[in-house]
């Protein structure tokens, strides 16, 4: 029968190992952080939420509002002419907790969704001097989740947390 002998030393120092990276989990958090800023970004790149889901397309109501500006949409809902959205997904990491999103100040309609007129409306001023109102959002906004945690997600958040263990047990 094969046998394995620890001896105290060896088993004190990767125990202690354990306990210092247990205590300490920000590096953990960062690989994490990291983890979910990228998956969010092919979330971004695949046009789906993070289970695969494909979003909503855009409706008629944001390809007339973006002809009538003269901007060209992006290939794909939530990507705009700016990229402004998926171009500022950031994590922040503390001691034992991660939070990625973006700061953009629409970023929760995207993730939620809205229906028209939701947040009141603005007051605009046409060419010909006459004031009229336009609600915000001017349309329903469907809910496409670009954050979240899919199903490989799981998966490799499991496989970090694993790594991060067998690192600090011994290394």
């Amino acid at each position: 029968m094969p046998r394995i002998e620890i001896t105290s030393d060896t088993l004190t120092e990767a125990l202690a190992r354990i306990s210092d990276a247990l205590s300490d989990t920000a590096p953990l958090m960062q690989d994490i952080g990291e983890y979910m800023v990228k998956s969010t970004n092919d979330n971004f790149a695949a046009g789906s939420d993070p289970d695969g889901k494909p979003w909503a397309p855009r409706t008629q109501a944001t390809l007339d509002a973006y002809a009538a500006r003269k901007d060209k949409p992006g290939p794909r809902p939530l990507i705009g002419p700016t990229k402004s959205l998926s171009g500022t997904i950031s994590y922040e990491a503390g001691a034992d907790d991660v939070t990625w999103g973006s700061n953009m100040i629409y970023a929760a309609v995207q993730q939620f969704g809205a229906e028209a007129g939701a947040f009141g409306a603005r007051m605009g001023v046409n060419k010909k001097g006459r004031r009229y109102f336009m609600p915000i959002p001017w349309g329903n906004i469907p809910t496409r989740r670009f954050l979240g945690v899919g199903k490989e997600d799981e998966t490799a958040l499991i496989e970090i947390v694993e790594e991060y263990l067998e690192g600090a047990a011994g290394g």
